[in-house]
């Protein structure tokens, strides 16, 4: 989904409202976001009871999240379902207004909306469509050109070039309706970048689309950006997306910020284990388990997790117990450490369901 467009290329010259610091492209200053929202009771007379007193929870999507961005950076912004990821990109396209706290992107704040903002980024959301659904997509082309008042010889230009990098040249005179799930995603990504926008807001590109489909927009999303220069904000849970295409993370979690920095910190500070590979020069012995977790054992090869500050004593050990031809230490893959970091976040969401489902038995 792409936002809304401007209405008028008025006021394009300079920004509407003093960025916060010019030199970043995105910047985020304690944001928060909080929903009041309706807590419904199960049965008739509860029902009726709520027509007269409304109970309300408050719901904190965002809580104080602060973080920058470069101009051309591409971040990768993480986090487990319901974390705050797709509302806080909708605080920063202009979507939704703010709690508390303050924002700059490009020099603008975004829920003000200004007409030049509007023209300098898009949003592409992989569960949305911005497509009209029985008409080609050359046709909602047209359209987004007469939107953004693209130049028609720009237009072509552009179309032509993101057409070829991302394999669908034959495929723009069919319906909408009738692409896979993959190639509409194409068409999606297209439509956002006719307009050359600075800003690319992605929420799951590549969501629910097969290995092929997925490479496809991996490659292209990387090519364009180091050719364009444009500034980038992905989120994903596939981590294959984020590895191949982002150098930074910013995780959320419950709505808070847990980790800003390069990706490759992220397996030093969140994991707690490492992978010790071994090829012994017999068979694999039996008692693995007293080094740590064995996660394959077929000989003459073997593989085991171990707590990072047992490394050196395991080594020691097997070394001097077995006849071992080859050995290496590995970090855990980042997608089981993500994995994990978010498993914990449901974990706790459990934990405190439980503690309160028993406060109001008790009660």
């Amino acid at each position: 989904m792409s936002v809304a467009a401007p209405e008028a290329p008025a006021d394009e010259a300079r920004p509407t409202s003093t960025p916060l610091r010019s030199e970043a492209a995105i910047e985020a200053r304690g944001l928060t976001k909080t929903y009041r929202v309706y807590r419904k009771r199960e049965g008739l007379l509860a029902g009726v009871g709520g027509l007269f007193r409304r109970e309300y929870n408050e719901v904190h999507a965002v809580r104080d999240v602060s973080f920058r961005v470069e101009p051309g950076e591409m971040l990768a912004f993480l986090g487990p379902n319901g974390a705050g990821k797709t509302t806080t990109l909708k605080l920063l396209a202009g979507l939704i207004h703010p709690s508390a706290g303050e924002a700059s992107v490009l020099g603008y704040t975004p829920w003000e909306r200004a007409n030049a903002y509007r023209r300098r980024f898009s949003l592409v959301m992989g569960q949305k469509n911005q497509l009209w659904w029985d008409l080609p997509a050359q046709e909602s082309f047209n359209l987004h050109r007469e939107i953004y008042n693209v130049p028609a010889a720009e237009f072509s230009k552009r179309l032509d070039e993101l057409v070829d990098l991302l394999k669908v040249r034959k495929l723009i005179g069919q319906p909408v309706r009738e692409l896979s799930l993959g190639e509409r995603m194409r068409m999606e990504l297209i439509a956002a970048l006719l307009h050359a926008p600075e800003v690319l807001f992605l929420d799951e590109p590549t969501i629910g689309l097969d290995v092929v489909s997925q490479r496809t927009v991996q490659t292209f999303l990387k090519t364009y950006q180091a050719e364009r220069g444009t500034t980038v904000v992905l989120t994903s849970h596939y981590m294959k997306d984020v590895e191949a295409l982002c150098e930074r993370a910013v995780i959320i979690d419950d709505g808070k910020l847990r980790h800003d920095g390069p990706l490759s910190e992220i397996v030093e500070r969140f994991s707690t284990h490492k992978i010790i590979e071994l090829s012994f020069a017999g068979e694999v012995p039996n008692d693995l388990e007293r080094y740590g977790t064995p996660l394959k054992a077929v000989a003459p090869r073997a593989r085991i997790e171990v707590a990072r500050a047992e490394i050196p004593r395991v080594l020691a050990d097997l070394l001097d117990r077995h006849r071992i031809e080859d050995v290496s230490v590995n970090d855990r893959p980042l997608e089981e450490v993500i994995a994990d970091l978010f498993g914990e976040h449901d974990a706790e969401d459990e934990a405190a369901e439980r503690a309160l489902a028993d406060r109001e038995l008790s009660a």
